[in-house]
């Protein structure tokens, strides 16, 4: 059995086709590993505040197999992040942990252990005819599984030498002077232009004493010590410096400092206390290096600033991983992370971090919660893969995640009622969004089963894409069967909309816009539906507003779905426009315009709570992508794609939508629309009734 297993191991690495010579792992791992070690990163007042939520942990033993067939003995250069054994076919391990080993002429299996807990067991080898790449199978000895490795979106691998281990990646910084330094006796209060985040970096630090430090996304946060959310302070003694957050004590070389840990800020203030003084400050801004691909200008200034602001957002939180907000949870949340996903694909097309965040959000088997806890944050996770393969067309990672799939529906099946829908259960939370008024939770809601409808409609395209059709049949009928279960039990007619939920099976009068948007959204309603839900609950302002950016995204998707674009417009000018005229640089987690100042900053009972720079707030750039320029994929990848643009109120409007081969090109005009493709498939531009091909490479324009 042994050795069946052994050569079923050789002849899956002996099919796989050439790669890049890049650091490999067990798949999956390196996204898990750093998922944790981002998640781990959150403090309030200067103490550790870990996630909520079970962590997985990355295989600490491991071993890499290939088999190689030479005409002539070779040396093979090697490095690995752990300890690690290096066998030659079925003979003893070679002495010790050499660099370097010779493999002799012939055909012959190499098999190369590695054991590491504190980072994830990693192989970097190199011979004359013989790489570590992803031909390479690894096994945890349970699971034999093609090698992982990291790429770019050029498909270039991110860890191709020896000296660039996995372990000690990290963004790259850059410094920025703050734009003014007030000097306030034993003070210092600093302003960058714009929201930011890094390292604080004391400049010129003489004698000894504590350095405390209060960080804001406002000056009133910054000011008030006492309330700031995030606080640093360091002790400098004559030969040696300690950082109280995280106890680490190092020599004291030089006059400056640079502070342990990453922090978000707009403005920070610094206290001396003893003797010590500090000359200056300068933050080293920790920024993933990562092109704007995407563009959007138009006749309306104020909307061409929300679209750069809400770049600037989604690039800040845009890290190693999706994380929701750079100052407070710095967390991967799956709500938050598909809304950032979408946004992405109409701005930066940066698809390595959405393979990332998708693997360290699922984590290993087996499954014993939901996602985040959250029972709609599964489904937003199902639902986030079906995205990424139609704007990708990445079919490659759909079939190495549906593994994952299978045993995290599983676990859903395994919680639904005598009914056949999902409820809350003991150790879930049931989240759907933040609202201003109480919401019940509890029983059947409408919203929680139109989103697992579209996690069983998701599990149907990828188990028919990765050639499994008995479970394509089965998730199939599934999701046949929910579709057809979901107007019959949750629309009032009398009302011509969608109650919240039930109890007992028996619909409730609550009414919520949830429901109803995502109806509209997943195509469950017919004309007159689809007409008496914008009249009765989307332009009813007696049902309970929604009032953050994360339930505001699909609202105006679906209010843009419905041929609602000006109104759209003027909703994005009040509400986004809105946090621009209170001076944001970045978009929030949530804007409410009857609140004041600083009673705005607070959220979850804290004082400065409110996260001012929040992922979910950037969501104009799909929509504006999306329903204005009016690009999306038709097929996978954009191997087909429509163009239906709509100027709305605009005079004029320009833009570009990134493919994964090229750009999209839209020019608009109350005259015209021009449009060139270029390295995608062929298009279609479409203007009411007419419609017109639009060719590889081609540049056309019509006139309306």
């Amino acid at each position: 059995m042994k050795h069946y297993f052994l050569s079923l191991i050789c002849c899956v690495a002996m099919a796989m086709p050439a790669a890049a010579q890049s650091w490999i792992w067990y798949p999956g791992d390196m996204d898990i590993w750093t998922g944790n070690r981002i998640n781990n990163l959150r403090s309030e007042r200067g103490s550790f505040y870990p996630a909520f939520w079970r962590a997985d942990s990355h295989e600490q033993t491991v071993e890499f197999v290939r088999t190689v067939t030479l005409d002539a003995p070779e040396e093979m250069e090697i490095h690995v992040e752990g300890d690690y054994g290096v066998r030659i076919d079925e003979l003893d391990y070679l002495f010790g942990m050499p660099g370097r080993f010779t493999v002799p002429a012939g055909r012959h299996t190499l098999h190369i252990a590695v054991h590491n807990s504190e980072a994830v067991p990693a192989l970097w080898l190199k011979g004359p005819s013989v790489v570590s790449d992803t031909t390479w199978t690894v096994t945890n000895y349970a699971e034999p599984r093609r090698a992982d490795t990291w790429t770019e979106r050029d498909g270039s691998p991110t860890f191709p030498l020896p000296d660039l281990r996995p372990s000690s990646y990290r963004l790259p910084v850059t410094p920025v002077l703050p734009a003014s330094v007030r000097r306030e006796g034993r003070e210092l209060f600093a302003e960058w232009q714009r929201e930011g985040i890094g390292y604080l970096l004391l400049e010129g630090v003489r004698g000894n004493g504590r350095v405390c430090i209060s960080y804001g996304e406002s000056p009133d946060e910054a000011r008030d010590s006492a309330h700031a959310y995030l606080t640093d302070c360091v002790v400098f003694s004559a030969d040696s410096v300690t950082d109280l957050a995280t106890l680490r004590v190092s020599a004291r070389n030089g006059s400056d400092y640079r502070l342990a840990c990453s922090r978000a800020m707009r403005y920070v203030l610094v206290v001396c206390e003893g003797d010590v003084t500090v000359e200056g400050l300068t933050l080293l801004f920790e920024m993933k290096d990562v092109r704007l691909s995407g563009s959007f200008e138009c006749s309306d200034t104020l909307l061409n600033r929300i679209w750069q602001v809400g770049a600037y957002t989604l690039h800040l939180t845009d890290r190693e991983v999706m994380i929701e907000g750079i100052k407070r949870d710095r967390w991967m949340w799956s709500g938050d992370a598909i809304q950032s996903y979408l946004m992405n694909y109409y701005s930066f097309m940066d698809t390595p971090v959405v393979r990332r965040t998708v693997w360290a959000l699922r984590g290993k088997d087996p499954v014993r919660q939901h996602i985040n806890t959250i029972l709609d944050y599964t489904f937003f996770w199902f639902n986030a893969v079906y995205d990424y393969y139609l704007y990708t067309g990445d079919d490659a990672f759909v079939r190495r995640i549906y593994p994952r799939m299978q045993t995290l529906m599983d676990y859903v099946q395994g919680r639904l009622n005598d009914r056949g829908m999902v409820e809350g259960r003991s150790g879930d939370w049931v989240f759907v969004d933040w609202s201003p008024r109480d919401m019940s939770k509890d029983g059947e809601l409408a919203f929680e089963q139109l989103v697992y409808m579209r996690s069983l409609q998701t599990m149907q395209l990828c188990a028919a894409l990765t050639g499994n059709d008995a479970d394509a049949l089965r998730y199939g009928t599934l999701f046949g069967r929910l579709r057809g279960c979901i107007l019959p039990t949750f629309w009032d007619e009398r009302r011509g909309l969608l109650v919240h939920h039930t109890r007992g099976g028996i619909p409730q009068q609550e009414v919520t816009r949830y429901a109803n948007i995502f109806a509209v959204l997943y195509g469950l309603l017919d004309e007159r539906r689809s007409a008496s839900v914008l009249e009765r609950v989307l332009l009813n302002d007696s049902v309970m507003e929604i009032t953050t950016p994360y339930m505001r995204f699909y609202e105006l998707e679906a209010l843009c779905a419905l041929g609602r674009q000006s109104q759209v417009l003027d909703e994005m000018r009040a509400y986004w426009g809105g946090m621009l005229s209170q001076g944001a640089t970045t978009f929030w987690e949530t804007y409410d315009p009857k609140e004041g100042y600083p009673e705005r900053l607070a959220m979850y009972g804290k004082r400065y709570g409110k996260s001012l720079c929040h992922a979910w707030g950037a969501s104009p750039l799909y929509l504006l992508g999306k329903y204005f320029l009016g690009v999306r994929p038709v097929k996978p990848g954009y191997a087909e794609w429509e163009c239906r643009p709509c100027l709305g109120d605009l005079k004029w409007m320009k833009g570009d939508v990134p493919t994964p081969h090229g750009r999209i090109h839209v020019e608009m005009t109350r005259k015209s629309v021009t449009v060139e493709a270029e390295g995608c498939g062929p298009g279609r531009l479409i203007l009411g009734d007419k419609e017109v091909a639009v060719h590889p490479g081609e540049r056309i324009t019509v006139r309306r």
